[in-house]
């Protein structure tokens, strides 16, 4: 007859929301002027000079608890947009880089077609090489014309 398992209890890390490092605050409670990472990147930002998170936004969890600290994984951290600057474009040449290392992961090793997508490394191939299943033509890339740029982006 197999043992019963013992039940283990995860150990619970709670710091009353007054001891708190930083400030935390409640979705759609946040002041003007903190934003997440996420929220920087689509407003075309960087966090440039902030040093680290100023506060923390709780998670939905810990909405329901007020009297302790946020504590989980998916809590996010708030940086100042005051102190974030403009994202930097890359370069020709940086571009052009890219732009190779995903010609390598495109591209077939045994027909030399590139596709959109990057293809599996445990095949080394497209599906079309490996087992003869049909390549959808819009899946393609088609070969830019001499004397242009060669960039995919």
């Amino acid at each position: 007859m197999p043992r019963p398992r013992k039940k283990r209890r995860r150990e619970v890390n709670r710091v009353p929301r007054s001891d708190a490092l930083l400030p935390e605050f409640d979705r759609g409670a946040v002041p003007e002027g903190l934003v997440t990472r996420r929220q920087l990147r689509d407003m075309g930002l960087s966090p440039g000079d902030n040093e680290g998170p100023v506060a923390i936004l709780r998670c939905k969890l810990c909405a329901t608890r007020p009297q302790w600290s946020c504590t989980h994984p998916t809590r996010g951290f708030l940086l100042r947009i005051d102190l974030a600057k403009p994202k930097r474009i890359p370069t020709l040449a940086q571009e052009r880089a890219l732009d190779q290392a995903m010609a390598v992961r495109q591209t077939c090793g045994e027909c030399g077609r590139r596709f959109y997508i990057c293809l599996s490394k445990k095949l080394g191939c497209c599906l079309e090489c490996f087992d003869g299943t049909p390549v959808d033509p819009s899946s393609l890339m088609a070969h830019p014309a001499s004397g242009t740029h060669r960039l995919a982006a």
